[in-house]
């Protein structure tokens, strides 16, 4: 696809705008978006991308009485805030990571949906990946079972994974 402002380059920024029920879409180009200040186009006033992510980062955890008392924290490498940070949309470090972390997972779970990283695995090739994965899935999911004492469920998953192991023993 073709970037819609100058004609020329291929489209690499997609958006979508919906309103009032109205879907309108816009590709363009890296150079244009930057061009523009990566403003989002036929938005009032202009949305910088670094404004949406601004917004995702302003999410503070509640954590009690003792949030107020604490300092906000800092990279101790590179000496980046966590508001700066925020404001950025970007770290100033690898090691800000670590310093970050306890507020990082609340907001990786708020734009992902999860904390954890699974990937995708192709189906063709992936077979054994993907009966890994469900066995995986099935042994956490009776632990959960046996914990809540709901043993018929918890014998059923059993012979899930039995029958799963067993077919795999052959692959």
């Amino acid at each position: 696809m073709i970037c819609q402002e100058c004609g020329k380059k291929p489209a690499t920024l997609h958006f979508t705008k919906i309103v009032n029920g109205e879907k309108t879409e816009f590709h363009i180009c890296e150079s244009c978006a930057r061009e523009k200040g990566e403003m989002i186009p036929g938005t009032a006033g202009g949305f910088s991308i670094h404004n949406l992510l601004s917004g995702l980062l302003d999410f503070e955890p509640p954590t009690g009485s003792q949030r107020r008392q604490e300092t906000p924290p800092r990279c101790e490498n590179c000496g980046l805030t966590y508001s700066q940070f925020s404001k950025l949309g970007r770290f100033g470090c690898s090691e800000c990571y670590k310093y970050f972390d306890e507020r990082l997972d609340p907001l990786f779970k708020r734009v992902h949906g999860n904390t954890v990283h699974t990937g995708k695995v192709p189906k063709r090739t992936g077979g054994k990946i993907q009966v890994k994965r469900e066995l995986e899935r099935l042994k956490k999911e009776l632990v959960q079972r046996v914990e809540h004492e709901d043993f018929e469920a918890a014998a059923k998953i059993r012979d899930q994974i039995k029958e799963l192991e067993r077919q795999t023993s052959g692959l």
